[in-house]
Parts: C-alpha cells; sequence; structure tokens
C-alpha cells in the first residue's frame, strides 16, 4: 500500500492511497462469499453461485464498491499514518480508479490548521479581589433555617408570600374549561414564579375558604399551543394556608444543620467555602481571559467542518444533559420557541473558542516541549481508575483497546501549556 498526501488549500489535502490488487482481491471474495450465503439463486444452493451469475444478480460495480466499503476505515487509517497528516474531518471520496492490478482511491479531507502563535509569554490580564460579605453569610443562613423549618397550618390570617397555598382551581377560555386546567388540593408556593405570571400575586390577602377569581394571559411563547398568548380566567378558592416557622439562629441551630457546635463556626465554614467557590471563579476567568489573548496574538484558519463537528459534539452533550433532567430536546425547544440552528447559531462563538484554545495549547506544548511523561500519563490513569472504582490493571487494558491512551496524553499536556502560561503571565490585582 502506498498513500502521498498533497495540500490543495489552506487546510485541505488531496489523500491518493494506492491498493495493490491482492488485498482488494481479498476484500472481494469476503464480500462475494457475503453475498452468496444471502441471496437466492435459481439452480444453486445458498453459498455456491458463482461471481458471474453474482455480479449478474447483484451487480459487478455494487459488489466492488461494497468491497471499498469493507476495507475502506482500516485502509484509510493506514494511509493517515502513513502520511503524517492529521483528519479533522470526514474524508470524501472524489475518484476511484479501479484497473487489474491496483486500486486507487483519491480523497479530499480538511486537516489540523497550522497555527502562527504571536506573543504568549508576559501577558498582562487582570484578577479581581474575592470578598464575601456579611449579607451573603446571612443570606446562606436563611437559605439553611428556610431547608430546616416545620411547615404548619395556619388556622387564622391571610395567605402572604412564602407561605404554601392549598388550592382548588378551574381555568377557562371564552368561558370554556380547558384541558389540565384545573386541580383539587394543589400545593403552590407563593412567590415561586411555578405558574402563569401574575396568578401567585392575586391570590395575596385570601383567607382559607375564600375563593377569588383570577385573570391571567399566557405567554405568547408558551408551550402548549393552544394557550400561546390566550386569556384565560380561573375560579381559584383557598383551602389551607401552611407557612413555614422557622428555627431560631443560635447554637442549637448549628449543631442541628452542620458538624459545628456554634453558629459562629457555621458561619466562618460558610464564609470559607463561599470565599473558595468565588476563588475558582476568578480563577477560571483569568484561564479564560489569558487564553482568549493568547488566541488573539496568533493567526490561524479554521475550517467550517471542524467548526460543525464541535457542534455536533455540543449538541450531542445538551442533549444527554436534559436527558439525565428528564426532559426531551425536542420539548426544550419547542418551550423556548428555539429550532435546533438557533441553538446552534447561539453557541458557535463558544464551539469556535474551544477549537482555538485547543489549537494554540497544542502549538505551545510543541513549541516549548510540554509532553505528558509516562509517569504523569501512570498517575493519571491510576487517579482515573481509583475515581471510577475500576481494577487499574483491567482499566488499563480498557483505555488501550479504546483508544483513549493518546486523549489522556492531551489532557495532561493542555494543562501543563495552562499552568505554563499562568506562570508566565502578568497577573495585575484588581480591587472591585
Amino acid at each position: 500500500m502506498r498513500a502521498v498526501a498533497e495540500k490543495i488549500e489552506k487546510n485541505k489535502v488531496k489523500l491518493t492511497i494506492e491498493l495493490d490488487n491482492e488485498r482488494f482481491a481479498r476484500a472481494l471474495n469476503r464480500v462475494y462469499k457475503r453475498i452468496a450465503n444471502e441471496i437466492d439463486i435459481p439452480g444453486f444452493r445458498r453459498g455456491k453461485a458463482p461471481k458471474f451469475l453474482l455480479d449478474r444478480y447483484v451487480g459487478k460495480e455494487k459488489i466492488r464498491y461494497e468491497a471499498i466499503e469493507d476495507i475502506f476505515s482500516d485502509v484509510y487509517r493506514e494511509a493517515v499514518k502513513m502520511s503524517n497528516i492529521s483528519p479533522v474531518s470526514q474524508p470524501v471520496i472524489e475518484n476511484i480508479e479501479d484497473t487489474s492490478d491496483k486500486l486507487v482511491l483519491e480523497l479530499k479531507v480538511d486537516v489540523k490548521p497550522e497555527v502562527k502563535l504571536g506573543q504568549y509569554k508576559g501577558i498582562e490580564v487582570e484578577k479581581p479581589s474575592v470578598e464575601v460579605s456579611d449579607e451573603e453569610i446571612q443570606k446562606e443562613l436563611e437559605y439553611l433555617q428556610r431547608a430546616n423549618a416545620n411547615l404548619v397550618v395556619v388556622n387564622d390570617g391571610e395567605l402572604q408570600d412564602g407561605d404554601v397555598a392549598i388550592i382548588d382551581f378551574t381555568g377557562y377560555i371564552d368561558g370554556k374549561p380547558f384541558d389540565n386546567g384545573s386541580a383539587k388540593n394543589y400545593s403552590l408556593t407563593i412567590g415561586s414564579g411555578s405558574f402563569i405570571a401574575g396568578f401567585e400575586d392575586q391570590l395575596l390577602g385570601l383567607k382559607p375558604g375564600e375563593e377569588r377569581e383570577i385573570k391571567v394571559t399566557f405567554p405568547k411563547d408558551y408551550h402548549i399551543e393552544m394557550l400561546a398568548g390566550k386569556e384565560a380566567s380561573f375560579n381559584v378558592k383557598l383551602n389551607e394556608i401552611k407557612r413555614y416557622e422557622l428555627p431560631p439562629l443560635d447554637d442549637e441551630f448549628a449543631k442541628e444543620v452542620s458538624e459545628f457546635d456554634t453558629l459562629e463556626e457555621l458561619k466562618k465554614d460558610i464564609f470559607n467555602k463561599t470565599r473558595e467557590v468565588k476563588e475558582q471563579k476568578v480563577d477560571s476567568e483569568v484561564q479564560r481571559n489569558l487564553i482568549k489573548k493568547v488566541i488573539s496574538n496568533s493567526e490561524m484558519e479554521i475550517p467550517d467542518s471542524m467548526i460543525e463537528r464541535q457542534l455536533d459534539r455540543m449538541v450531542e452533550e445538551m442533549y444527554h444533559e436534559l436527558r439525565a433532567r428528564g426532559i426531551e430536546l425536542s420539548d426544550y425547544l419547542r418551550k423556548f420557541n428555539y429550532t435546533l440552528e438557533d441553538i446552534r447559531e447561539k453557541i458557535r462563538d463558544e464551539a469556535e473558542f474551544i477549537i482555538k484554545k485547543g489549537l494554540v495549547l497544542d502549538a505551545i506544548a510543541e513549541s516549548e516541549n510540554l509532553k505528558a511523561s509516562d509517569e504523569e500519563v501512570d498517575k493519571e490513569i491510576s487517579e482515573i481508575a481509583e475515581r471510577l472504582k475500576q481494577d487499574l490493571e483491567k482499566f488499563k487494558q480498557t483505555i488501550a483497546k479504546e483508544g483513549d491512551l493518546d486523549i489522556i496524553k492531551l489532557d495532561i499536556s493542555r494543562r501543563k501549556v495552562i499552568d505554563f502560561l499562568l506562570d508566565n503571565a502578568v497577573i495585575v490585582k484588581k480591587d472591585n
């Protein structure tokens, strides 16, 4: 086998693969054998029909094309390795030359863009200071207080914001009840925003046993098409009011909700954890802004196919994230009146940033020789196996089999580059 890559555009190559006839003949024989066992030809048992009859019944060209498909993945993978190219798109077969002594395939494929690095050392980047206010600590305490509150029935009094209203309701459009527009003893937290805008506010002041007519307008982009943009009225009866009885914020409360003995210790822990989260967020912003500057100082041209593949991956991730929350992508799109193309357009800039980030990090890794050592790779594999509670040796075999070793090496290398950039950056502290 012979493979030659010829650059025809900035990030596109023509890959010519010459395959000797003996290898192609073996692929043809496999296809003939498979087809012979799949079809019935009068006068012959399955698997016994001669090739010339199979050519007549199935088509010689179709059989030869199936043979090319049969070996293409392996041949293409070998050709990529032989020609030392880095494809970033699926190959397109431009021409097939099928002669008696060889098979020649001409492909076009987009390859990894070349990166011309600019300045990446000594880049100035601002780092905002991290502060935790008393109000933030108090807000977290109140959250814990509410999470541990008792819900008690209020026999006298009016419905207030934050109360839980137990209601019966029936909804009408044009004076007629609509499907799924009624319920009995429905539990609604006032202020939660779980109902149509304006519904909960109009219930304020009701007393148990009282009824009230509520008028609202469904949003134009409401997920149920028949209700979108429609005016509706609801007959609502308040059956019961439940109110959260908050525990006092004292040492006993701290013991009840945490590992600490005093409220002051709990406050200190909240302060430390809040500060840690904020510092992580600031560090991520500094890192992102630094990489953005490295990208802007560099030159590269990204093939559209590379961006489209990244968008495919991001939409796929979004699909799985939504499903994990029990939401179908189609329902999500309908709810917010989006199309899949709208989503792709919204995340296109981020997709381009992810691609450019990877390219510049890889280019710097090459320039500064920041590769993953064998010791670093072994350590990473051990940590992943431990985290996943996998047997180390079996996990190594899985990685080797599935070809994930290069991904691990790349991840380590890119982390080393980010550390290198941060070590060589000029971090300017900024007061908020």
